[in-house]
């Protein structure tokens, strides 16, 4: 198996992708990049059992309807959202409360932050995906699932906050969590990535999109319930990991 993770950016000079092979109770990081552009991401898609990708598939359910409405001049899609309550439908997926729920993470609103602009390029990757080797449904069930690398890492016992940004403290931080990652999974070779990845939080970000892509195709994160299943099929949803790293060099 092959897996793909994309650490996304409006930007091709901040994206990153790493693959991971797996066989035999091991796991080789055979593949990091930065800057990345979205061909690049379609190549290494078509070359990858299941891509884990770090960017939101769609946008809240809520949201066009009332773009649409101030558009048209039409008040009725738009009073629907008066107040701070109505506007949290706006701004948040049904996935981010549920990962907020889960894990105590607040992911950054698609619709009302800086995603935005990674979002509208993931947009277009998706397209030229579904171009390509056909659509993949936005909830995960196919090739490409949205992960939350902050959540893998909280789940599995890392640090998940501290090591953004090219500060010495942050630099220091993620160098401490990537060996934290490399004594909780002794078994995942980085061949001659160690420095890349701990001077560049881009990089490692799409390496935890990697082995958490692992865990959707081993049916280990957390699919849509009957309660979230129709979101997830328009919005996206967010896979988190169900177990601990160790169970992902099984099979």
């Amino acid at each position: 198996m092959r897996t793909l993770g994309v650490d996304l950016a409006a930007a091709t000079r901040k994206t990153a992708a790493a693959v991971i092979e797996w066989g035999n109770g091991t796991a080789r990081l055979v593949h990091l990049s930065l800057e990345v552009g979205d061909e690049e991401i379609v190549r290494l898609f078509s070359s990858s059992d299941m891509t884990g990708i770090d960017c939101p598939v769609g946008w809240p359910d809520a949201f066009l309807p009332f773009i649409a409405g101030h558009l048209a001049l039409d008040a009725h899609p738009v009073l629907d959202h008066d107040g701070i309550e109505g506007r949290r439908l706006l701004a948040y997926r049904d996935t981010d409360r549920f990962v907020t729920r889960q894990t105590g993470l607040i992911p950054l609103s698609v619709s009302a932050d800086r995603l935005a602009h990674p979002a509208m390029r993931c947009a277009v990757i998706q397209a030229k995906i579904a171009r390509d080797y056909g659509p993949q449904p936005r909830d995960g069930s196919g090739r490409l699932a949205e992960v939350y690398p902050a959540a893998s890492l909280k789940i599995w016992g890392l640090p998940a906050r501290g090591y953004k940004g090219r500060g010495g403290a942050e630099t220091q931080q993620l160098a401490g969590i990537l060996g934290g990652l490399k004594h909780a999974a002794p078994w995942l070779d980085l061949a001659e990535y160690d420095d890349q990845l701990a001077g560049s939080d881009d990089m490692f970000d799409a390496l935890i999109a990697s082995l958490t892509a692992r865990a959707v195709a081993l049916g280990a994160s957390i699919r849509p319930d009957a309660g979230h299943a129709r979101a997830a099929r328009t919005e996206g949803w967010i896979h988190l990991p169900t177990g601990g790293l160790h169970g992902l060099n099984r099979g």
